[in-house]
């Protein structure tokens, strides 16, 4: 461990503790309003009021969408960023309690959590201020709010040129390890919505007139399952069987009908696929517009293509990634009270197991450890896999993904069943702990770049000869709107109340 403990880390990490429960409480209230992609208005609008009540200038709703934002403070170089989400997940709800329970078994939760993510990035940033501001030390920080990161919509900031002028950027992730992510790096994503619209059912090549005994155009919802069974099918020859890509899809509109006699008008299917290289995503992407244009000449209807984002591939920076890990050596992996592993043992009791002396994993995993199990599951010559959208980041700047990892419970030789994932997520306690480990660690990273210009340099150094040899542009058309528009999945206000789109089913 190359770091040290500066009078300015202490500061920011100082602010951390004192400010523990005010930051545990900030967390519960974004984890149940768990809001969905595009739809996180309450969660932005949490987020913004808690920066600028620290000070920073914020700008809400940048990129062309309602739930991001900007929060800024300072002035001048270097310019260092981190990023908070907040989106959650459809049917991932898990009421806090240590047995399975959700009123509403389709209405959204934290899975990973990205509440906890974005709040560990929030006071981070918040921190790091305290530190720069107490020790005069110059330069600027940014904070972007994100939404929708998982459909990948960091690639719209990217296109919009948000993200030009950064010196670097410090993000994080809940995950099973604390660590960083080093050499492999993510691959890319990319999702399209199919929108099949019959605004014309009259010019059906068998259409008569209006009689109900007479042809109809197969119309909307014939070409959703036609879209989606035709995609089956050709899904062998998108590209060979091998580098781990995938392909899934989600029915956003199913005809707009309610099973009368009418020509369904509007279908929309989403998909959303992942592979290592923008060259087989752009495979992948012509034979589903293929697809997609010989369904709509066959049900009648029209196509527009949607593109919901078109996320980059990672873009590896070894000085940051170690720098950020010295900084994880220096705070050490979230520690876990008496009371938080209780929390765990009750779990196990209740599920039929038995007790854990440690439950949870209180060790920090080395680079290298981790590099060597992200490699034993893809090719050897495989570099990248998987996804995640910070990676537009690291075209643009230097970049890092810090792993911390988050409560889990596992069983030797069981598979257990998500929503003891998605409570350890959320219940107060346990989950605190990996956040304010998280926001210690960008809060030091950050100050080491801050304080000493070298190790910035080094940093930055090497991202313009990597950049040489390995250049990747924003995929989206800066013309392009974001897909606000779409029929997300999304909370409403009815004569029932407040409620998800989908009703919390009547009890029996």
């Amino acid at each position: 461990m190359l770091t040290k403990l500066t009078q300015a880390k202490q500061t920011a990490f100082n602010w951390i503790d004192e400010n523990a429960e005010r930051i545990a409480d900030f967390h519960q209230l974004i984890w149940n309003y768990a809001e969905t992609s595009f739809r996180e208005y309450k969660s932005a609008k949490a987020f913004v009021d808690f920066h600028k009540k620290e000070g920073f200038d914020v700008i809400h709703g940048v990129a062309g969408m309602p739930t991001a934002y900007e929060a800024t403070w300072g002035e001048g170089k270097p310019v260092l960023s981190t990023y908070c989400e907040y989106d959650a997940v459809p049917s991932a709800w898990q009421d806090q309690v240590p047995y399975k329970s959700a009123a509403n078994p389709y209405r959204a939760g934290h899975t990973d959590p990205h509440s906890a993510l974005g709040v560990g990035a929030l006071i981070g940033a918040v921190a790091t201020k305290q530190a720069m501001e107490e020790h005069g030390i110059e330069g600027s920080i940014k904070v972007f709010g994100t939404p929708a990161e998982k459909v990948c919509a960091k690639s719209w900031f990217a296109s919009k040129g948000r993200f030009e002028g950064l010196d670097a950027m410090v993000g994080w992730h809940p995950r099973a390890y604390t660590t960083v992510m080093y050499e492999t790096q993510w691959g890319s994503y990319w999702n399209a919505a199919f929108v099949f619209e019959c605004d014309e059912p009259e010019k059906w090549i068998a259409y008569a007139d209006d009689l109900p005994n007479n042809a109809r155009a197969p119309a909307a919802l014939d070409a959703v399952a036609l879209m989606y069974t035709t995609t089956k099918y050709t899904k062998e020859s998108m590209l060979p069987r091998t580098g781990l890509w995938s392909i899934n899809e989600a029915v956003m509109a199913a005809g707009q009908a309610t099973a009368d006699n009418m020509p369904p008008r509007l279908g929309i299917i989403q998909y959303a696929f992942r592979s290592p290289s923008l060259t087989q995503q752009e495979q992948i992407a012509k034979v589903l517009i293929n697809n997609a244009e010989n369904v709509a000449r066959i049900t009648g209807t029209k196509l527009t293509v949607r593109w919901i984002t078109k996320q980059r591939t990672g873009l590896f920076n070894k000085a940051l990634a170690d720098l950020a890990y010295e900084n994880l050596e220096l705070i050490g992996p979230p520690k876990f009270t008496k009371g938080d592993k209780e929390i765990a043992n009750e779990l196990l009791r209740n599920m039929g197991f038995p007790e854990q002396d440690e439950p949870f994993n209180e060790k920090l995993t080395t680079p290298e450890e981790w590099e060597s199990r992200w490699r034993s599951v893809i090719p050897s010559h495989q570099k990248k896999f998987g996804s995640d959208d910070y990676v537009e980041f690291q075209w643009h700047c230097p970049g890092v993904w810090i792993q911390v990892y988050r409560p889990v419970i596992s069983v030797p030789g069981e598979r257990l069943p998500r929503w003891p994932y998605f409570y350890l997520g959320g219940v107060k306690g346990p989950i605190d702990k990996t956040i304010y480990t998280a926001g210690k660690a960008i809060s030091g990273t950050l100050l080491d770049l801050a304080e000493n210009p070298a190790k910035l340099k080094v940093c930055k150094d090497e991202w313009a000869e990597r950049i040489k040899k390995e250049h990747e542009s924003p995929q989206l058309n800066p013309e392009w709107d974001p897909p606000i528009d779409l029929p997300w999945p999304e909370y409403v206000v009815t004569e029932r109340g407040y409620d998800w789109h989908i009703p919390t089913p009547m009890k029996k």
